[in-house]
């Protein structure tokens, strides 16, 4: 009985507090939909909703029932700083993990003054902007509305002049506005490859932030464009072997998807850039130790890098010391010798197959006076 009573207890004081709460979240609208109110307490109606916001997903949906979205979004036109700081931090909570707040935020007007913060010096408003920006475009329908408000150029120019977060920030809104093909055109005339390759750069290869810049390299290296903006931006190919070499999983599969895009869009003008920038050693352990797709893709633009007549081949004695050497890392020195031979093994059948696919191609293409006689 003592637990049953506990409980009761427990449920009543649940309802209890939602009843408060739902009669908050009427008042605070009620604050901010009056026409006439004080400001000051439009703003502190901003904060409170920003702190309730963070309880559940179901608090921030009863806020948009509320109609506390469409007043949020004048206030980010208002001409007191204060006033947009609080809006914009009240929406950044509403549009968390909430689809339906996301599209409603975009539906009731927020992007054209979002933008317009992009352009303010003050750094803090800026940054938030950005935020806020990232988090709309998570929602694939509101992609084409933000991409047509001219805030990719934007973006751009904080990759170069922005705050660390918000140079993370802007990273992922612009490849969360890339994976929509029509978008892609303004962030490759922005200027975005040699700002993205700068930080590449500078970051940890292995870290979140390299994961999604490669894969954002990896999309505009699709353009002609974005691939010499690739190859003349200085260290460029350099910065992406490097990420073939010490990257995550997830980077060096990117990082290899770049290179490959390149070897494979123009194989006389880029084979020699890559093949310059040491790409060799990489791409051979990436054949053991990456995932599947980057295994795959590292082998297609080995035969790339190799298939030319005029080529230098590798001294055997070279080849097998980078393929011992992968091994040991790959599965310790004690089965070295086996996984080497392995690998060794499996690169001479890949030529092999390689070799005797051209071979057809070149005896189809013949005609019957040019075949070779029994």
């Amino acid at each position: 009985m003592g637990f049953d009573s506990e409980q009761q207890q427990q449920s009543c004081s649940s309802s209890s507090w939602n009843l408060r709460k739902q009669a908050l979240i009427q008042d605070l609208s009620q604050k901010l939909n009056n026409g006439d109110g004080d400001l000051e307490a439009k703003i502190q109606a901003a904060k409170d909703i920003r702190k309730l916001a963070k309880s559940s997903i179901k608090t921030r949906s009863n806020f948009a029932v509320a109609g506390v979205v469409q007043p949020l979004v004048s206030m980010l036109s208002s001409s007191n700083l204060d006033a947009r700081e609080a809006a914009l931090l009240a929406l950044l909570n509403l549009a968390v993990r909430n689809e339906r707040n996301k599209v409603k935020i975009v539906a009731s007007g927020a992007v054209p003054p979002l933008v317009g913060l992009l352009t303010f010096q003050n750094g803090s408003l800026r940054e938030l902007a950005t935020a806020a920006i990232l988090t709309l475009s998570a929602s694939a329908s509101n992609k084409p509305v933000i991409a047509a408000s001219g805030a990719a150029p934007l973006l751009v120019q904080i990759l170069s002049s922005g705050t660390v977060q918000g140079k993370v920030d802007a990273v992922t809104a612009l490849y969360n506005l890339s994976t929509c093909t029509g978008n892609l055109t303004p962030i490759v005339a922005a200027g975005a490859v040699p700002p993205l390759l700068s930080l590449l750069k500078e970051c940890k290869k292995y870290s979140k932030f390299a994961e999604k810049t490669t894969a954002l390299l990896e999309i505009l290296s699709n353009f002609v464009e974005g691939q010499v903006a690739i190859s003349d931006s200085e260290g460029g190919i350099l910065t992406i072997v490097e990420t073939v070499e010490d990257g995550s999983l997830v980077s060096t599969e990117h990082a290899v998807g770049i290179l490959l895009s390149l070897c494979q869009s123009c194989r006389s003008k880029y084979r020699e850039l890559i093949l310059k920038e040491g790409a060799i050693p990489g791409l051979l352990r990436l054949t053991a130790e990456g995932t599947p797709t980057a295994q795959e893709r590292a082998r297609t633009l080995l035969d790339l890098l190799r298939d030319s007549p005029s080529e230098k081949k590798l001294p055997s004695a070279v080849l097998e010391s980078i393929v011992y050497d992968i091994a040991t890392r790959v599965d310790g020195a004690d089965k070295a010798a086996e996984t080497a031979k392995r690998l060794l093994r499996d690169m001479v059948h890949r030529s092999m197959e390689l070799s005797m696919s051209r071979i057809q191609v070149r005896a189809a293409s013949c005609t019957p006076s040019e075949a070779p006689s029994a």
